[in-house]
């Protein structure tokens, strides 16, 4: 920001303006606590409790009333049930109809009286006594006067005329609660019962309960009382729900007369959609059901067997077809997912088809290039099962959603997969085919922008736009970066750049969401991969099939590897070289070489990569390929183990290559420590197959060039400790022999062990060399115990018995006399090792 004044004059007008505010903020908080204090001493104090004050109550006297009531009308109502089941035979049919009579008009008209003095619930429950006395005087009067009565029928009856005196009953006492609710539930009774009771079949049953749920929305629609509302959203669901659910068993059996019953469910759910905005989408949904049901219950009769999936699944994409129409949007929804829902279940039938052309020949018994083929792993299947999973993938393909088009893609490359086996096609064909979706897929994966042109772009981050690479000019730079023979280096270093090969971008992490292009990309790539897995274990079968397929895959995750961008280029590179490691097995299988012999022809496969790696230098590809190629080496390394001379050999040539490697300066640190290892191991097996067992032979190979490195250590820097200069080197050989001397019964091994040992020493006290002084000591020490332990056995076994212990009791008594002058003699020796390098 730009200011007439000079930097100097400006500074001091900002101190100044910075002073004079934290002045005005100390003013107001000295303001603002004696406020506070103000406050604090106007607070009324708490009153203090009366002396004799009860405890408070934990009840409050309405709910102590509403236990004691409802505790009342249960006993009333059991008594009624006990006189009415039990005391009944015990007394006239006048004497029983009078007191009935009297006890039901009492216990109706009492809630009347206290509703005037104002106690409600005192009313509700004489009037729930009054409901429940109601019902009994209904069973006595069947029980009485109409023994003969069919008792479904009279139960139909007897629940409309209750529901309507309830609900005249609850109408005239607005105060009560309980008569209304009751009514609602009762009247969902008559219906039904008089189907049951006239034998009307279980689609004349539908028809009843989806009668009465519509009367209950209507109830619903338009009556106030929440609670009578909530009761018949309740009953309305339960009986719409069984309506639905017998015309949708019964589409299969009888399709047009359920197809109705289906069709009249669809009506009043659309109706509730249209009049309930809260419950449009999942009423919507409700009729999108019933009218796919109904749609492919009509069309079953006149399809075969293996198309009445897909009929349905038609019918579930026309109801999806929906979304485009001007109906709201909350319909519009519904009815979509409830086609979408279809068309789920559709493609989870036709999914075992994809599944056994994917995973069924990885099963494979028969011997490799025997000529025979698998038998398929599936029983027999409708042929239409790719039909399906193809109508699916185009109305996936049609919604313009990122998601939508993956799933689209998903379910093409299952159509592909299943579509061998659901045709029966010869191994010819089924093997071409699978080599063509792989294709397909991975050729897709290297240009996805063409298929995500149109979608929405991210809407997060302000770089979204920029980082969506839907548009045409992305993928033209792609085409030009692909297409050219020359490109900048994405690392540091400098090196060659190798031809085609563009710099990899990686999108970092928090830099906005992944553009659609990449998620499509990943898509087809991961397809891509599944049939290249899948389609190896077929191609065993013969040898040409095994050479064809290799080798058209290798191609093809080689031009992934060139025409990809990020990280799917990385992974396609480091396909191909598992492949080229494929390739080179089954030649070497084909020219009938022995396994060791494939170990050695193996090793053409990292060799290459380490070529490779030097032309692409800092590339990223280069080490995720080199790193590929090191593990074909190990499999090489072990698939000669059994030989040891070829493992040798094997284990050399695979330090020549990482000696190689190591000549690039940004590979040296990893790949010359490899190197050496390597050759160390070749040495070793080397020597093992020649059956030597001295071994010196084995560690002076690894002193040797060890003391040469840290020689050349000391010299760049006389400050290095002796221990890590020299200390591996020395302990490689000297540890090994002295173990092997021990156990040797001649004379030469620990006298030429010892002079080594002394010479080691005599270096490390004159150079002053802690590591040398400390470690040839040891030694020398512990090989001339082990020399002289058989005469210092033979000269105690010839001493008196008591002459040793006694000897090791004044050597005891001497060093505890003199224990200062020995524990500054140690002390001394600390300090003087210390000093040493």
């Amino acid at each position: 920001m730009d200011t007439p004044l000079p930097p100097a004059d400006e500074l001091v007008l900002v101190d100044r303006e910075l002073a004079r505010l934290d002045a005005h903020r100390s003013q107001l908080l000295a303001r603002r606590a004696w406020l506070l204090h103000v406050l604090r001493a106007q607070a009324p104090s708490p009153a203090p409790q009366r002396p004799g004050s009860g405890p408070v109550a934990d009840s409050t006297p309405r709910s102590a009333q509403n236990v004691l009531l409802t505790l009342g009308g249960v006993l009333l109502t059991i008594a009624a049930l006990a006189f009415t089941l039990v005391s009944w035979g015990s007394m006239g049919i006048g004497g029983r109809a009078a007191v009935l009579g009297v006890v039901t008009s009492a216990a109706l008209a009492v809630p009347v009286v206290l509703l005037r003095r104002g106690l409600g619930s005192t009313a509700e429950a004489v009037a729930a006594l009054g409901l429940v006395l109601m019902v009994l005087d209904a069973y006595a009067l069947h029980r009485v006067a109409l023994p003969d009565t069919d008792g479904l029928a009279f139960t139909a009856v007897a629940s409309a005329v209750l529901a309507g005196a309830w609900t005249a009953y609850g109408a005239s006492l607005g105060r009560l609660r309980i008569p209304l609710p009751v009514a609602v539930v009762t009247a969902q009774l008559p219906l039904p019962l008089g189907v049951l009771a006239a034998d009307g079949g279980a689609l004349t049953l539908g028809w009843a309960a989806l009668a009465t749920a519509v009367a209950d929305l209507a109830v619903v629609l338009w009556v106030k009382p929440a609670a009578v509302r909530g009761t018949a959203a309740v009953a309305a669901g339960v009986l719409g729900g069984w309506a639905l659910l017998t015309g949708g068993v019964h589409s299969f059996t009888s399709p047009l007369p359920a197809g109705a019953l289906l069709l009249a469910c669809a009506a009043v759910a659309l109706c509730v959609a249209w009049r309930v905005a809260k419950a449009a989408v999942a009423a919507s949904v409700v009729a999108g059901l019933a009218v796919v049901a109904a749609a492919g219950g009509l069309l079953r009769p006149v399809l075969p067997g293996d198309w009445e999936v897909p009929g349905y699944v038609l019918c579930a994409v026309a109801l999806a077809g929906v979304l485009r129409s001007s109906a709201p949007r909350a319909m519009r929804i519904g009815l979509a997912g409830a086609g979408a829902g279809v068309l789920a279940l559709g493609v989870m039938w036709a999914l075992p088809p994809v599944a056994a052309g994917l995973f069924g020949p990885l099963a494979r018994t028969a011997p490799v290039w025997s000529g025979t083929h698998a038998e398929p792993v599936l029983a027999p299947y409708p042929s239409t099962a790719p039909l399906v999973l193809l109508v699916a993938a185009t109305a996936c393909a049609a919604f313009p959603r990122l998601w939508s088009r993956c799933v689209a893609l998903l379910l093409a490359w299952a159509t592909l997969t299943a579509l061998p086996l659901s045709l029966d096609l010869p191994y010819a064909p089924t093997l071409a085919l699978q080599l063509v979706t792989t294709a397909a897929a991975l050729l897709l994966a290297t240009r996805p922008g063409a298929l995500t042109r149109g979608l929405p772009a991210p809407a997060e981050g302000p770089t979204a736009g920029a980082a969506d690479a839907d548009a045409p000019e992305a993928d033209a730079s792609d085409a030009s970066a692909s297409g050219s023979g020359s490109g900048s280096d994405s690392g540091s270093g400098s090196g060659a750049q190798w031809p085609g090969w563009g710099p990899v971008s990686v999108p970092a992490a928090g830099s906005g969401p992944v553009p659609p292009r990449e998620v499509f990309g990943w898509s087809a790539f991961g397809c891509g991969a599944a049939s290249a897995l899948s389609v190896v274990a077929p191609a065993l079968d013969t040898r040409a099939a095994t050479f064809t397929t290799l080798g058209v895959l290798l191609g093809l995750f080689a031009a992934v590897a060139f025409l990809a961008d990020g990280v799917r280029r990385i992974v396609a590179a480091c396909a191909a070289v598992v492949v080229a490691a494929g390739l080179v097995s089954a030649g070497a299988a084909a020219a009938e070489f022995e396994a060791h012999h494939t170990a050695l022809a193996l090793l053409l496969v990292p060799a290459a990569t380490a070529l490779l790696g030097g032309r692409l230098r800092r590339h990223p590809v280069a080490l995720p390929v080199e790193l590929t190629g090191a593990a074909v080496a190990l499999l090489a390394i072990v698939t000669a183990v059994p030989r040891p001379a070829v493992l040798a050999l094997v284990l050399a040539l695979a330090g020549v290559i990482a000696a190689a490697t190591a000549l690039r300066p940004e590979r040296r640190p990893f790949a010359s420590w490899a190197a050496a290892a390597l050759f160390l191991l070749a040495t070793w097996v080397r020597l093992g197959a020649w059956e030597v067992t001295t071994p010196e032979a084995y560690t002076l190979p690894v002193t040797v060039p060890a003391l040469a490195v840290g020689v050349l250590r000391r010299r760049r820097d006389p400050e290095s400790s002796s221990w890590v200069a020299y200390g591996p080197g020395l302990a490689t050989t000297l540890v090994p022999s002295l173990f092997a001397a021990w156990v040797d019964l001649d004379w030469p091994r620990p006298l030429l062990l010892g002079v080594a040992a002394l010479v080691v020493t005599l270096l490390g006290a004159r150079f002053r060399l802690q590591a040398l002084l400390v470690l040839g000591g040891a030694v020398l020490a512990l090989d001339a115990l082990h020399e002289l332990a058989p005469y210092v056995v033979q000269a105690v076994g010839a001493l008196p018995r008591w002459l040793p212990p006694a000897l090791a009791g004044l050597l005891l008594l001497a060093v505890g006399a003199t224990y200062e002058q020995r524990l500054r003699d140690a002390r001394n020796l600390k300090e003087r090792l210390g000093r040493m390098r």
